[in-house]
């Protein structure tokens, strides 16, 4: 038997429909901040990620997809989604566009060849946002200040903000200089490959997972102290802006992006999850005013985040959070013969094309079993056609809450069922002219606030 490939997983059922309301939050959340959608490539020229991310780090040098096509091109699946975005801001002159900056956001497929383990997968989707075109500190407290929102927006309670500054050129080159100094008469007490590092790139030494506990890099140069006025000057602004939207965040000193266009601020946003691990970062990123032009555009200031969904959907099943998932249907069409089941075709197509959801039989079960198929759906309503009622133009429909039946004629079904339905949600929502929901809906499970609220400006229902 074939089986799927190690670290890959199918995603289907419920569990395929939670990661479909992640992501419809995530385009809700994007389109409030007016950033726009963007689609690049799954596989790039390898050049780009050797370019783009660096040789010296681990996700280029041992976790890149690499291949050589039928052309004899050199082929990389693409590993995270900033170079394919910066790559299509070059190549499409997205820097002559009137309307500056640039603000984008993606939501893919990457690959690692990495150590599969719970969180982390060879296939893994991401989603991701990128701000290219401007250097002000607003724009790095508003990427910052999103990431958050969308994770409160799906209800992750206790998020916190770790933020850092590597400063412009000057201050980082003197702390790369700083990290030198410190590590080599240590060198021999670090990995064969932060041995490397040292050279090529020391930042990385910081994040290296086999040397992660060692004292000496507990114990390295912090950034901080070795940033000039401008970028400290700078720093500090981005830290006004964050109070201002009432982002709470925490100066982590540890926090570093050991790739070399990488400069000013860093951060990442971490949930306290119970049963998540040591590691409860959902995602990061950081500002990175160097990588335009190392690609060949222009010099252009750029700041991104990314963050899993693998991730995010642990997360919200670790914390038990309630999700307004739609697991019912509105009506299920039942029949017995053949002339009946014509018309339950009929009958469905016109329903679904007003925007209801209906389902009917397709494997040949009796009545009974229809009926039980139609419990296991969660029918709001059923409906059983029988030929001396559509004869009359009429059907009758069962209320599967009430147990009430009526009988209803055919051109008035779509507006009974229509007013039947917003009926079911108004008496299943207790929100009234006083909602207080944005402190906690108490709608219970079959809330339907998500989809048709009236609490108000003020409501956050998509929160619980």
């Amino acid at each position: 038997m074939i089986q799927k490939q190690k670290g890959c997983n199918d995603i289907y059922g419920r569990e395929a429909k939670i990661w479909k309301y992640v992501e419809s939050v995530i385009d809700a959340t994007m389109e409030k901040y007016n950033y726009t959608y963007i689609r690049t490539p799954l596989f790039e020229a390898t050049e780009l990620f050797h370019r783009g991310i660096g040789e010296g780090t681990d996700i280029v040098s041992k976790e890149t997809y690499d291949f050589v096509d039928r052309g004899g091109r050199n082929i990389t699946l693409r590993p995270e989604g900033t170079a394919g975005v910066v790559r299509s801001y070059i190549e499409n002159k997205m820097y002559g566009d009137p309307n500056q900056p640039v603000k984008v956001y993606y939501n893919g497929t990457m690959y690692r060849y990495e150590r599969p383990q719970s969180g982390r997968d060879r296939e893994l989707t991401q989603f991701g946002m990128e701000v290219l075109g401007s250097d002000d500190p607003l724009t790095d407290a508003e990427v910052i200040s999103l990431a958050v929102n969308i994770y409160k927006m799906l209800g992750l309670k206790e998020i916190k903000v770790n933020i850092n500054s590597l400063g412009d050129k000057e201050s980082r080159d003197n702390y790369r200089e700083a990290l030198v100094n410190y590590f080599r008469p240590h060198i021999n007490e670090l990995c064969e490959d932060c041995q490397v590092r040292l050279e090529k790139n020391p930042l990385r030494i910081l994040d290296c997972k086999v040397d992660c506990d060692n004292k000496i890099l507990k114990a390295a140069p912090k950034t901080l102290d070795y940033l000039n006025e401008a970028s400290r000057d700078r720093f500090e602004k981005v830290q006004d802006y964050l109070d201002i939207m009432g982002i709470k965040y925490e100066i982590n000193p540890n926090i570093v992006r050991g790739l070399d266009y990488y400069n000013h601020t860093v951060f990442e946003v971490e949930a306290k999850v119970e049963g998540f691990g040591s590691n409860n970062v959902l995602g990061g990123g950081g500002r990175y005013n160097g990588l335009c032009s190392q690609l060949g555009g222009p010099e252009t200031p750029c700041i991104g985040f990314a963050s899993g969904l693998g991730r995010i959907v642990m997360a919200l099943e670790l914390e038990k959070v309630k999700l307004p998932i739609i697991d019912e249907i509105d009506l299920f069409l039942m029949y017995v013969n053949e002339d009946e089941k014509k018309y339950a075709a009929y009958l469905a197509q016109e329903l679904r094309l007003a925007g209801f959801i209906v389902d009917t039989e397709y494997t040949g079960r009796g009545l009974k079993a229809q009926f039980k198929q139609a419990d296991r759906l969660k029918a709001k309503f059923t409906c059983v056609l029988n030929s001396e009622d559509l004869n009359n133009n009429e059907v009758k429909v069962k209320n599967n809450k009430t147990k009430e039946e009526e009988i209803i004629s055919l051109d008035a079904l779509i507006y009974y069922l229509d007013e039947k339905l917003n009926t079911m949600e108004d008496d299943d929502c207790c929100c009234d002219d006083d909602c207080e929901c944005e402190d906690g809906c108490h709608c219970g499970d079959d809330c339907h606030c998500v989809d048709d609220c009236h609490c108000g400006d003020d409501c956050h229902c998509h929160d619980k």
